[in-house]
């Protein structure tokens, strides 16, 4: 689990320290204030580990090893021209720090590199540990579609496209679980396969269809793109990549969909949460922070609890606020907007 991100001149941060809840942590804002730049860095730093740790071999991490990874992992899910290009850049050269804290203090790792660095980062804290499970990252589209022999075309060929897109695939095309956590499984299912009205499965030749009582087997590519990303969704609790513990990391998650299934994603964001799943959410809908808060003040006793990060632009630069609930926020850029667009429908019926 990840408690703590501090950054130091990445991308449109100068400096921060974000604190994350062990549940669902929600990153606010609009448009160009690095809500996908935190969380592909955060995934990447997580996923470089999870991969070296399943490596055959058992070894421990060392510095050289792992500031290759890092850099490479950086530079495939981010797809800078070099690394030095995700640092903030000002007049001469800029140094952007990280620095992870966890749960178990033995993955903590610290590192930097510069504007100039083509490929390499510098570590100044070398975890123990590798990660022992590996992160999720829904993009903002879906790829079920895309998924039949991606991950092959993709280790094998050039592709302009983030590497998370081939780790999710790799996910997706795990064995689903049986046997006692078939039940668990079962019940965070229920809701997904309702609103999809039906079961995702994965034939014997890589593809993807939706199961429909009466109406047989459904291609992905016929289903409405909403009920495609749902299904990423569905697929990755099947297999127990998010069930018990893990990460995932969603990028606006509203993208497509309708608001009736905006309801459906906050509920299943909250019962994975429930479920130890850490969540980490980009989003600029409000229509799914405040269904968020709704269930939120629904339940008496919320836990584990969830965690908001407001960021707000101005002069080239961002800064976040964070807080427990939406109204200990007071630079929520979304809500001012809304009541903006209310003030000048009023002047028009006016």
């Amino acid at each position: 689990m990840l408690r703590t991100f501090s950054i130091k001149n990445l991308s449109v941060f100068s400096e921060a320290k974000l604190h994350f809840s062990p549940g669902l942590n929600v990153l606010i804002g609009e448009n160009g204030c690095g809500k996908s730049h935190l969380l592909k860095t955060a995934y990447a730093v997580m996923a470089a580990s999870a991969e070296e740790g399943r490596k055959p071999g058992g070894e421990s991490p060392s510095k050289t090893t792992l500031q290759k990874i890092l850099a490479d992992k950086l530079i495939h899910v981010l797809r800078p021209e070099s690394l030095g290009r995700i640092a903030r850049r000002k007049q001469g050269k800029e140094r952007c720090e990280l620095s992870f804290s966890f749960a178990d203090k033995a993955l903590d790792c610290a590192f930097h590199f510069s504007t100039s660095s083509r490929s390499e980062v510098q570590l100044t804290k070398l975890p123990k540990i590798w990660q022992d499970k590996a992160p999720v990252f829904l993009p903002t589209r879906e790829l079920m579609t895309l998924y039949p022999n991606f991950v092959s075309v993709y280790e094998n060929h050039y592709l302009e496209l983030e590497e998370s897109w081939r780790d999710t695939c790799i996910l997706l095309g795990a064995l689903a679980l049986k046997g006692p956590r078939e039940k668990k499984v079962a019940e965070l299912l229920a809701p997904l396969e309702k609103a999809m009205d039906g079961k995702v499965l994965l034939d014997q030749n890589g593809r993807f269809y939706l199961q429909r009582t009466g109406q047989g087997r459904i291609e992905m590519s016929l289903v409405a793109e909403g009920l495609r990303k749902l299904a990423m969704v569905s697929r990755l609790i099947a297999t127990g990549t998010l069930l018990d513990k893990g990460c995932l990391f969603w990028d606006e998650p509203e993208a497509s969909l309708n608001p009736r299934l905006i309801r459906l994603v906050a509920e299943v964001m909250i019962s994975l949460a429930e479920n130890g799943i850490q969540i980490f959410v980009a989003t600029h809908s409000l229509f799914l922070l405040k269904e968020l808060e709704v269930l939120s003040r629904q339940q008496k006793t919320l836990f584990p609890p969830h965690r908001y990060f407001a960021l707000s632009l101005k002069d080239n630069e961002v800064t976040v606020e964070q807080g427990e609930s939406l109204d200990a926020l007071q630079t929520l850029v979304l809500l001012d907007e809304e009541l903006a667009q209310s003030d000048r429908f009023m002047e028009v019926e006016a």
